[in-house]
């Protein structure tokens, strides 16, 4: 397809899936090194109407000039924003304490979110090592709930909901619907991701079917699965690379949480990840995933077919990651 005709396609919005609120999310592309508004001019490039700033670092500051600036300069683009964080959880390994406690962070984002305009600050639990830690993911959940309820009354007076990702492996679809509801689902929702699924032994189908009414924006990949002698390999691929039927679920997206973003975060792994779920030490984190759960996500890798990759090196990374994104783009177009 010529780029004129394709961007065409694009304006009408999707001729494979129908009409959709695109959305880029920037950790698709997070070695470029660019200025926030150098960020929102290629996303314009490719007709994203939502650009998602998954991280603070690739807003560069959260002084409100600036922020300002960013929503500007947005808005002449005719781009909607959404600004994220990090983990919630100061027992999670992902947390920085160095940026003070976790209801510190939440609260300055939220500030950031209303003045830049954004409708929602993304944030997550951890990951899937957290599973195995002292109390569990249940200890992790109640932390993160104690965390957003302490910060309930400023996102309510600032109009910004507060959406949790399943994230690296963290949480089960149930598992973030139970935080949700814990927490207040008068000001929570879920930033709902695809991929992550399959690092927590879930089928992306059912983490769908569980929090369809709570989602708030999405991340969107596709992913490879298959048997390995150890157990189940797994691998985030290229859109239409993968064999979890990422067509059927954006389309199941598209119908149960119309108007939402569909944003690509497009992560190309250059290995898979291997689970050993017949060795039993394995199964410490996962003593709570239902056995009827577990047996469709092994259903995805018995049809599965070993999906190899190679690394990238490092002075090509920028360059692969816009490539693997924009192959994503037109995918969607069709």
């Amino acid at each position: 397809m010529q780029r004129r005709g394709f961007l065409t396609a694009m304006a009408a919005q999707a001729v494979r899936f129908g009409p959709m609120k695109l959305g880029i999310d920037l950790f698709s592309i997070r070695s470029q090194g660019w200025s926030p508004f150098e960020y929102l001019d290629y996303c314009a490039k490719w007709k994203a109407r939502v650009v998602h700033f998954s991280e603070i670092r690739f807003l560069g500051s959260l002084e409100p000039d600036h922020l300002k600036k960013v929503r500007e300069h947005a808005t002449r683009l005719g781009i909607e924003l959404e600004i994220g964080m990090r983990s919630l959880s100061r027992n999670s390994k992902y947390f920085d304490a160095k940026q003070g406690t976790a209801e510190e962070q939440l609260f300055r984002m939220i500030e950031a979110a209303q003045v830049i305009g954004s409708t929602i600050v993304r944030a997550f639990l951890g990951m899937s090592e957290d599973r195995k830690s002292p109390g569990g993911i249940e200890g992790h959940i109640e932390e993160v709930a104690r965390v957003l309820r302490a910060g309930r009354s400023r996102a309510r007076d600032a109009g910004v909901k507060i959406a949790i990702e399943n994230h690296a492996g963290d949480m089960q679809g149930r598992e973030l619907k139970t935080l949700i509801e814990e927490a207040g689902r008068d000001f929570t929702g879920a930033c709902i991701d695809s991929g992550n699924p399959l690092w927590v032994l879930e089928d992306p189908h059912r983490t769908l079917e569980v929090l369809h009414p709570y989602v708030l924006t999405s991340h969107v990949r596709d992913t490879a699965v298959w048997r390995v002698p150890e157990g189940v390999a797994v691998r985030w691929v290229r859109m239409g690379e993968g064999n979890v039927g990422i067509d059927e679920w954006v389309r199941k997206y598209l119908e149960l949480c119309p108007g939402k973003a569909l944003s690509l975060e497009i992560i190309v792994t250059p290995q898979p990840r291997v689970f050993r779920v017949f060795d039993p030490a394995f199964w410490d984190g996962y003593r709570n995933v239902p056995a009827w759960e577990f047996s469709r996500f092994l259903a995805i890798a018995e049809r599965g077919k070993p999906v190899p990759g190679t690394p990238v090196p490092r002075d090509q990374q920028a360059a692969r990651e816009r490539d693997d994104l924009e192959a994503g783009v037109k995918y969607l177009a069709g």
